[in-house]
């Protein structure tokens, strides 16, 4: 296996974290399933700094985001596959 651009750590994560610098919007990113040792493909969609997250399926606002196999937050702007998930559609429950 090639080294992935992102990792996902649990089979039911809606996001991968990028692991590597220079993401850029129309690449196609490998990502591994660290859970179940799988490989998966995305387009990526937006250019996304090494850290931050990618949307492995669609989201709509309201829904909650799974990282680590947990709720991280919900989403607050409607999310496309390949897009860049962060603070601008991406929020705690807390608050």
């Amino acid at each position: 296996m090639p080294s992935p651009d992102f990792l996902v750590h649990h089979a039911a994560d809606t996001v991968g974290v990028v692991v590597v610098e220079n993401i850029v919007a129309g690449q196609k990113v490998t990502g591994w399933i660290m859970e179940n040792n799988k490989t998966i493909k995305v387009k990526c969609l937006d250019t996304i700094p090494i850290g931050h997250k990618i949307a492995l399926a669609p989201m709509s606002k309201g829904d909650t985001v799974l990282k680590y196999g947990h709720d991280i937050g919900k989403v607050v702007g409607d999310i496309v596959k390949g897009a860049h998930v962060h603070t601008q559609n991406l929020k705690t429950k807390r608050w």
